[in-house]
């Protein structure tokens, strides 16, 4: 397969980097953003970089685009259109967006413009929902995972999924077996979670309600504190040293742009582990 990049934006420093994009191929195909320097790093994976509600894939890309220079990291920032992926997020309902992304990644390798068998995988917000639960789904695939201000998260409790790992209502959207048998290996990843100090506003996006509130906290920044902790215990109770931590970012709610000019998130996403 031949790919001509379309080279939208060039930026120039001691090394330059172009963000490519990266047609959708075929109906169930998903198009992407790519910061690629010229100078690749090749001891580190592509960090694959799931956007929010807002889709904001190419504003990712560019925002991130400055540490992948400095890193010699390929970002690959895929879109999850509304129309064809109205629910990514929960990564296996309906249209299977965990196969898209799966899909996507095997055309980026026969294209050159995705080395390794593993990703550094990060998301924002509904992204942050996308990465955590395909992390889960598919861990010998993550060298790496970053979640970013998640409004909600599969914990790895009893509860049906996607708000736990148990058994659903029904047995053809049961992913209990699969996600019990891989969370031994999601538990022993590298997972650093990120939210802002002020991401405590309770808006039309964050899924609240008696039980889930319960389960969870009520703010992402409740939420992020809880879910670490219930991944460490988890993994301790499995003998299992966990390698995950909480990084809450000084001035900064629930904007993307903001926890990366204020708060450096694409310099801790980007950074060598």
């Amino acid at each position: 397969m031949t790919f001509q990049p379309r080279d939208m934006n060039t930026t120039t420093s001691a090394r330059s980097i172009s963000i490519l994009h990266y047609p959708q191929r075929g109906r169930d195909g998903l198009s992407c953003w790519i910061a690629q320097p010229e100078r690749l790093n090749p001891a580190l994976p592509p960090l694959v970089a799931i956007h929010g509600l807002h889709r904001g894939a190419r504003a990712q890309a560019n925002l991130l685009a400055t540490e992948a220079i400095a890193t010699g990291r390929t970002v690959i920032a895929p879109l999850f259109s509304e129309e064809r992926w109205p629910r990514f997020q929960q990564v296996v309902r309906r249209d299977r967006a965990d196969l898209a992304l799966i899909s996507l990644l095997a055309d980026l390798r026969l294209a050159g413009l995705c080395e390794g068998a593993t990703i550094d995988l990060a998301g924002y917000s509904a992204g942050a929902q996308f990465a955590h639960r395909f992390a889960m789904l598919y861990p010998h695939l993550i060298s790496r995972l970053h979640v970013t201000a998640a409004g909600w998260y599969t914990f790895p409790d009893s509860a049906p999924f996607p708000y736990g790992i148990g058994p659903g209502d029904a047995p053809r959207e049961s992913w209990a077996g699969r996600l019990n048998s891989g969370l031994d290996a999601f538990a022993a990843l590298p997972i650093r979670v990120h939210v802002g100090v002020r991401d405590t506003i309770v808006d039309e996006h964050t899924r609240s309600g008696p039980e889930i509130d319960a389960q969870q906290g009520r703010s992402r920044l409740d939420r992020a504190r809880n879910w670490v902790a219930a991944i460490k215990a988890q993994a301790e109770a499995r003998g299992i040293q966990p390698d995950i931590s909480l990084n809450v970012i000084d001035g900064c709610g629930h904007d993307f742009t903001s926890c990366v000019r204020i708060g450096g998130l694409d310099r801790l996403l980007c950074a060598p582990a």
